[in-house]
């Protein structure tokens, strides 16, 4: 009988992800049975890279805070929003196909500034040589796992 070596399985887990994903679709409606301040709607993801859409009825991000080891970019798809950084300083504010690109680390937070449903597409990619963290440098205003969750995801 072969003798198994400890890192057996990690090397296991190394060939797993050189395999090549399948394609997979998804398509983006705006959830109408949100019962929450704030709902995300997952598009897509691999190993490296995460799309959704987030949808604030009302108010803004978490906190101000940064993430270890994820790049992310954000752009209104309907409404306005205004991003911030330490201190409350303004980075901006975007209407509709306007955003913003946070680089692991940034510290930031976001509220919707306009009169109807802010609508963000949000992409972000991991460094996998990185374990990424969410840091938060204020207080949160809200429990993260309250945030309403849809899928829209088709293949």
């Amino acid at each position: 009988m072969p003798t198994v070596r400890a890192n057996d399985t990690g090397d296991a887990r190394r060939a797993r992800k050189r395999r090549p994903r399948p394609p997979r679709t998804f398509k983006y409606e705006k959830p109408r049975s949100q019962e929450t301040a704030k709902a995300i709607v997952g598009l897509c993801q691999t190993d490296i890279i995460r799309g959704a859409v987030q949808v604030i009825k009302e108010g803004g991000d978490n906190n101000l805070h940064s993430h270890t080891g994820m790049d992310g970019f954000w752009m209104v798809l309907r409404g306005r929003a205004r991003y911030y950084g330490p201190g409350d300083e303004v980075l901006g504010e975007f209407g509709v196909h306007e955003g913003i690109v946070m680089p692991r680390g940034a510290q930031y937070w976001f509220e919707s500034i306009g009169d109807e449903d802010l609508e963000l597409l949000q992409v972000v990619a991991f460094d996998r040589e990185v374990k990424n963290e969410r840091v938060d440098v204020e207080p949160r205003k809200f429990e993260v796992g309250t945030v309403q969750r849809f899928n829209g995801k088709t293949g």
